[in-house]
């Protein structure tokens, strides 16, 4: 969190997972202005998580800078173009109390 606000990324949620799903504890979404902001803020993360000690993170989208997912273990990072964001509406989809047992993985 603390680095995509550095970053300048916007509108930065945060989502408790658990109970939800097993694949993550939490999930945060957060916006670039541009496909070039989204993939300057997903690769200054990737590195900052790499230099903490947490190992490499699992990467996808960086080539086309509209959404980039990062999978660092207990923590999905979304960084997306506002467009791509109102798009999917990922926090409005984990929003709804789904038992684990029936969440899709």
């Amino acid at each position: 969190m603390e680095s995509l606000d550095e970053d300048k990324a916007e509108d930065i949620v945060s989502i408790d997972l658990t109970g939800k799903t097993p694949m993550a504890d939490n999930m945060v979404v957060a916006s670039g202005r541009s496909q070039r902001h989204v993939g300057a803020v997903a690769d200054h993360l990737v590195r900052r998580i790499k230099e903490a000690g947490f190992g490499s993170a699992h990467v996808e989208g960086m080539q086309s800078g509209d959404w980039v997912l990062i999978d660092g273990g207990d923590v999905v990072i979304h960084i997306f173009r506002p467009e791509v964001r109102d798009f999917y509406r990922l926090e409005k989809m984990w929003a709804a109390d789904i038992p684990a047992d029936q969440a899709a993985i």
